[in-house]
């Protein structure tokens, strides 16, 4: 299968890191360390092989593509010898970003973004594309009549106005022009009932929302423990630490509440209650990429004997998301190639506020993906 990855927030840290990490792979300049599909109880024939793959994007930046891996090899997160071995197929990937459309209304603005869609997947002659969504979190998208019904959505988008956030807007466009969805970010995106509708109505696939790369993970994994040894978690409180353009994007408090309320969702349902405490996020312009998570848990044990529990989890945000947001592409393009529709609620190892009624637990969600995956196609 020839398949496209069209990036939403292309010359970002995480959609550059994808890049290069996607073409040194292809090149054979690289090992799929962190790559889940990689691993060998997951590895399908049904998934595209990283030597099938095109990228392109839209992004508001102009930065050419090859100058934002340089600063990324600047602040050590990708090797500066795959930037200088990779320059020419930089380039080639760059000719395929696009400015962020922008239109008098948001039905010519989706127009737009489905033009570009449809012009690269003809230009690569590419049997699928979906769109990926790596771009800024954007704040909590307030209720719209239209947000209830197709119908209404159509209407309303061809009027004056932001009827749709920019995560949606996008993810109607990708619809509208046969492409599956994916929401790496905790931005509204397709869950909204009228794009679930026009999903169905065109036999897509999506996914979503906020990739879980870090402190949640832990999280998910922790959580289980407690609930499983029968031990009372009193309060699990969280302090993140962020630079880059991601830090700097949560500044803003609607960012900032979006990306806490879905850190938090684990526990709530894991533990089947809300411990005390919560999750604050703060910026460190000094730290760039990288970030820090430092968390408190209380609990209480037999006889009420309080204990606690600390840890710190430092990476680099855009090395640990990048080879996923490889993973949620190639899955969601093997799931379209399959015939599903729909959210994709087994994908749910991937993100900290997963679509549907599904297990948070980790090794839960491991075995659900890997039924998946062995459903799309026997191993390679």
């Amino acid at each position: 299968m020839r398949a496209g990855i069209w990036l939403i927030g292309a010359r970002g840290s995480v959609a550059t890191t994808s890049v290069v990490g996607a073409l040194a792979l292809r090149a054979g300049l690289a090992e799929p360390v962190g790559c889940v599909t990689a691993h060998p109880d997951l590895d399908s024939a049904a998934l595209p092989d990283f030597c099938d793959l095109y990228f392109g994007g839209h992004d508001v930046a102009t930065v050419p593509l090859a100058k934002k891996a340089e600063q990324l090899a600047a602040a050590g997160v990708v090797p500066a010898r795959l930037v200088q071995a990779l320059g020419a197929e930089l380039a080639e990937v760059d000719a395929d970003l696009r400015p962020a459309p922008e239109a008098a209304t948001q039905a010519a603005t989706a127009e737009a973004i489905a033009r570009d869609l449809m012009r690269f997947r003809t230009r690569h002659r590419l049997d699928r594309v979906v769109v990926v969504n790596v771009a800024s979190t954007e704040a909590a998208a307030p209720p719209h009549p239209a947000h209830a019904g197709l119908d209404a959505l159509s209407a309303a988008l061809n009027g004056p106005g932001t009827v749709l956030p920019a995560s949606s807007l996008y993810a109607y466009a990708a619809f509208t022009a046969g492409c599956g969805y994916v929401d790496f970010t905790p931005s509204t995106g397709a869950r909204l009932p009228a794009l679930a509708e026009l999903a169905a109505h065109r036999g897509l696939p999506y996914a979503g929302h906020d990739g879980k790369t870090g402190e949640t993970l832990l999280k998910s994994v922790l959580a289980p423990m407690f609930a499983m040894r029968n031990l009372a978690v009193r309060s699990w409180s969280g302090v993140n630490l962020l630079g880059g353009g991601d830090g700097a994007t949560l500044v803003d408090p609607g960012a900032n509440a979006a990306k806490s309320a879905s850190k938090q969702r684990v526990l709530r349902e894991t533990l089947g209650y809300a411990p005390a405490g919560d999750t604050r996020i703060d910026y460190v312009a000094d730290i760039g990429d990288f970030k820090t998570a430092w968390d408190l848990v209380t609990f209480a044990g037999f006889l009420g004997t309080g204990m606690c529990l600390q840890f710190t989890w430092q990476g680099c945000d855009s090395a640990l998301a990048a080879p996923l947001v490889l993973d949620l592409a190639r899955i969601t393009l093997a799931a379209h190639e399959a015939g599903h529709t729909g959210p994709l609620e087994s994908l749910a190892f991937f993100f900290k506020d997963p679509m549907g009624d599904v297990d948070h637990a980790l090794p839960a969600q491991w075995e659900a993906l890997r039924g998946y995956l062995a459903g799309l196609g026997g191993g390679r």
